[in-house]
């Protein structure tokens, strides 16, 4: 299959509506970690950002929506979530170049380009770490077939001097994430998420340049939800991660 059926889509508000985005009913659906990968990049317009597996485009483009005039490109390896990607690059007019391509086997023009920022969303899982899914695209979204550190390895070959990596991963995969980062990455920067007070951090969002030389930091947890457990229906999320998921806020104080 290289094209999701209009009948096999839903369209999804991200940012309050200020992007629209055409998801699979089965298959890999884009939840809030994308937006926080999005909101977690200081770009300036005029700078180039690449995303190692964009997926059907949520995080790049809530990245576009907040932050006018950026160079955009995207990588994805399934054509039909690289198809939406471009879809939903044209339904919320944002100029965003996607590229079908394994992130270890990238076409040689590409190879050829430095970025800004690279942002990236890799499977959480290691292989066999969770369920497998029955469908291919969640499979693949989900569970790890490229190591983590290539993702990383790719990251940095693509980043200008100076430029920054932007990557949202599990909590117990940063020790990875780091010995990834070593001899490759500096100025390395965590974000811990905890879902409420008292929790243990379930994501981290890490920061790194190329070429940094800055001390290790370790941010204070962003805590999502307001309350120490869950008490009625609907979001209870902070007013902060309120104005990061509704209204394309910035990250704070990251």
């Amino acid at each position: 299959m290289t094209r999701f059926k209009d009948s096999d889509l839903t369209c999804n508000a991200f940012l309050g509506g200020q992007v629209q985005l055409l998801q699979p009913l089965s298959g890999y659906r884009a939840g809030v970690d994308p937006v926080l990968l999005a909101a977690s990049v200081p770009a300036q317009p005029g700078q180039s950002v690449l995303e190692l597996g964009c997926g059907a485009g949520a995080a790049i483009l809530c990245l576009a929506a907040r932050i006018p005039g950026l160079r955009l490109t995207g990588v994805e390896l399934q054509p039909p979530y690289a198809d939406l990607a471009r879809r939903n690059a044209d339904q919320n007019r944002i100029q965003l170049d996607v590229v079908e391509a394994d992130l270890n086997a990238l076409p040689e023009d590409l190879r050829n380009r430095m970025f800004d920022h690279v942002i990236a969303n890799p499977p959480y899982y290691r292989p066999g770490a969770h369920s497998p899914a029955s469908d291919s695209g969640r499979s693949i979204a989900l569970g790890e077939k490229t190591p983590l550190m290539d993702w990383i390895a790719v990251a940095a070959k693509r980043l200008a001097p100076r430029g920054y990596l932007h990557m949202i991963q599990k909590a117990e995969r940063l020790p990875d994430v780091l010995s990834a980062c070593a001899s490759r990455l500096g100025s390395v920067e965590v974000l811990p998420l905890c879902a409420r007070t008292g929790r243990e951090a379930e994501l981290v969002v890490m920061r790194a340049r190329k070429g940094g030389g800055a001390a290790f930091r370790l941010h204070a947890p962003l805590i999502l939800h307001e309350g120490d457990r869950h008490m009625k229906d609907g979001d209870s999320y902070t007013p902060e991660v309120s104005a990061v998921l509704r209204a394309g806020a910035a990250l704070p104080r990251f």
